[in-house]
């Protein structure tokens, strides 16, 4: 019986170096797995960034994705979790038409309607930007394109933080340091 695929979401943390990015894709491109979306930014931890990435996968798949992940010299740690063990938001751009959106009305009370805001209103253009879950994001810009005034529009990957009340990464740079003052004070 084959397992169902579902949408997991890994949060990869690891040092700063070059190259560190195509090891990461290629364990997904090995397995022929799918990226949907994938976000690189620096982690709360000077030195350390944080790989958020989502794919659809079993978990038996998932599992060896990371455990592969895990092993790459400068990766410090990986975790996959599911929608419910993650908070997580998107963003959404959307360059509008401003002489459509000055011609009707409909459309800023669809940008009010989704929680949107408006960043910039200028004779040629109007960015509105919305923050939340894909679907929410994609509803507004159908609702938007239904209107014929979007010129540019662009998604961000994911962003996440698990629900859990410790944080796995500090955890494991403690049992590192631990580690390694254990090991000194061994050769003192």
């Amino acid at each position: 019986m084959e397992q169902e695929k579902k949408l997991y979401t890994l949060l990869v943390f690891s040092e700063n170096f070059a190259g560190l990015l195509n090891q990461v894709t290629a364990v997904f491109t090995r397995r022929q797995v799918n990226i949907e979306s994938l976000n690189v930014s620096a982690s709360s931890i000077k030195g350390v960034h944080k790989y958020t990435i989502t794919c659809w996968s079993t978990e038996e798949q998932i599992d060896k994705i990371t455990k592969q992940i895990e092993k790459k010299i400068d990766v410090l740690q990986a975790n996959y979790f599911t929608d419910d063990e993650v908070f997580i938001t998107e963003a959404g751009l959307y360059k509008l038409s401003t002489p459509e959106v000055m011609a009707n009305p409909e459309i800023s009370r669809a940008v009010r309607r989704h929680g949107a805001q408006m960043l910039e209103v200028n004779p040629t253009y109007t960015v509105v930007t919305k923050m939340g879950l894909t679907d929410e994001i994609m509803s507004l810009y159908y609702a938007l394109n239904d209107f014929g005034c979007v010129l540019q529009y662009v998604r961000s990957g994911r962003i996440a933080v698990t629900r859990s009340k410790v944080e796995y990464l500090d955890r494991f740079l403690e049992e590192r340091k631990q580690h390694y003052e254990h090991l000194r004070s061994l050769n003192d």
